[in-house]
């Protein structure tokens, strides 16, 4: 049951202007005004008044949107109702991080255990992307790694812990035997590191984006850069010498050949678990959720 098309005209009533609504969606404004434009010729009348940007709704606009939510809460309780037979359903969840599927490499055996029935289909991509899925409602859950909560309402996320970004060099960098385990400041950053090459994530990521902050903050232009999407390879070639980069402490792996240091002012991301808007939980998504919010208290 696609309902996609009313969680558009739903989050135009909400935010009562185009721009806003296209950014929550994810969408082109373009994109959302062209299906405004052709709903409401298809129905002929307007839904929204159009006043110096800002869009209120007209009466047969607040018909459209009671009828809407209708639909919306009728397709959350006949899924949650189908998922509930015999505790068959489907789960989709999002990994943004290394972090997310190890975690679900521990909870998942326990939880089929509980409902052998019940599918999981697991989709790991980039932060953009799934940001974009769980706004528009395709799959039920992230587990994320973020810098702010925004776009998502405060029902949406739940947080999982705060983990500490480190900054990463070889071991047998010149820096180690001037600072063996201090914190580093940002000031030190361009006055010792400045030739080096940076391996980077790529744009939009958290790492990346904590990795930006510092490098405008401390006015640190490296040499050369390298971008990657993969931390395994970005740390093997930390440990190969070939450049240095910020890592999670989450990867913080391979000590014999990396050395971490904290940072100072301390760099942090946000693990979250973020679910999608009019998820009505079956018994098994719950339980699922559940095993997420408690895995850091259990290790």
């Amino acid at each position: 049951m696609d309902t996609r098309y009313l969680s558009y005209i739903l989050t135009i009533a909400k935010k009562e202007n185009m721009t806003k609504a296209a950014e929550e969606l994810y969408v082109s404004q373009s994109t959302l005004s062209q299906y405004l434009s052709k709903l409401e010729s298809e129905l002929g009348t307007p839904l929204f008044y159009r006043s110096k940007g800002r869009l209120t709704l007209t009466p047969a606009g607040q018909l459209y949107i009671q009828a809407a939510e209708k639909v919306m809460s009728i397709k959350n309780i006949l899924y949650q109702n189908i998922q509930n037979i015999d505790n068959r359903g489907h789960l989709t969840v999002g990994v943004t991080s290394q972090f997310g599927l190890e975690m679900l490499t521990e909870i998942i055996p326990a939880f089929k255990n509980r409902y052998p029935e019940v599918t999981i289909e697991i989709s790991e991509t980039n932060l953009p992307t799934l940001t974009k899925l769980i706004l528009e409602e395709s799959i039920d859950c992230a587990i994320m790694a973020l810098n702010v909560t925004e776009p998502f309402s405060p029902d949406q996320v739940h947080i999982l812990r705060e983990e500490e970004v480190l900054f990463s060099i070889p071991v047998s960098h010149p820096y180690r035997r001037k600072n063996p385990d201090r914190p580093i400041k940002i000031s030190e950053f361009a006055e010792n590191f400045g030739d080096e090459n940076i391996l980077l994530s790529k744009k939009g990521s958290t790492l990346r984006n904590l990795t930006d902050t510092v490098l405008e903050k401390a006015d640190w232009i490296p040499s050369t850069v390298c971008e990657t999407n993969s931390i395994s390879t970005t740390r093997s070639m930390v440990a190969m010498g070939i450049g240095v980069t910020f890592i999670s402490e989450s990867c913080a792996r391979d000590r014999e050949h990396v050395a971490y240091y904290s940072v100072s002012p301390r760099l942090t991301r946000l693990n979250a678990l973020v679910t999608r808007k009019n998820w009505i939980l079956s018994k098994a998504g719950e339980s699922f959720c559940n095993d997420i919010k408690n895995y850091f208290h259990s290790i």
